[in-house]
């Protein structure tokens, strides 16, 4: 017998569950049905922080699934990304995802990430990470090679980018934990799982 807790990610994202397994951590995944952009909407109608709806929601994505797994450790986390006031939600098409990246092409953007673990619905920690990231201005005919190129991976991921991918080629600087922008800050999360038992000290 063991009394190792079982770890659950609370996240659809294959970013997240990519960095989980190369850094061995043992995990199963149980995505929340969460009206995001609904939840989103409400927090800035209340004028909160990016970084308080970022945390919001990583905690509501964990706490739908700690309902649903007594007993496990529910890991959420949710990005978002603020540029001059606006807050910019996953593109939906290719289109969108081009009018983003125009929009944000020769400014300096924050991308803002939340981790929270959750045990029987009960919050055990949290970490929220900052970045800043500036974009280069790029040509046009650039943007749509670079469209091409990933296809639907711009819909996957609110700055419509994958900096460990062709994406880094969209910037002039990045400023941040290099996880934390791919959606999870990893470091602190191994740390917290270390400590809750699930990964060796």
């Amino acid at each position: 017998m063991t009394d190792t807790p079982r770890l659950i990610l609370a996240s659809k994202s294959f970013g997240r569950r990519q960095m989980l397994e190369q850094a061995g951590v043992p995990f199963d995944v149980d995505v929340a049905n969460l009206d995001e952009d609904a939840v989103k909407d409400s927090l800035k109608a209340e004028e909160a922080s990016v970084e308080q709806a970022a945390e919001t929601l990583a905690e509501l994505k964990a706490r739908r699934v700690s309902a649903r797994q007594p007993g496990a450790l529910v890991l959420g986390a949710d990005s978002m990304l603020e540029c001059e006031g606006r807050w910019y939600n996953k593109a939906e098409t290719r289109a969108e995802a081009r009018d983003h990246l125009l929009a944000l092409a020769g400014r300096e953007h924050r991308l803002v990430t939340s981790a929270v673990v959750l045990r029987d619905e009960i919050r055990l920690w949290h970490h929220t990470a900052v970045a800043r990231l500036t974009m280069r201005a790029f040509s046009e005919p650039f943007l749509d090679a670079y469209l091409d190129a990933i296809g639907d991976l711009a819909c996957a991921s609110v700055g419509c980018y994958q900096v460990e991918g062709r994406g880094l080629q969209l910037f002039s600087r990045i400023d941040g934990d290099f996880h934390a922008i791919i959606g999870l800050p990893l470091l602190q999360v191994l740390d917290h799982l270390r400590h809750q038992g699930v990964l060796s000290s």
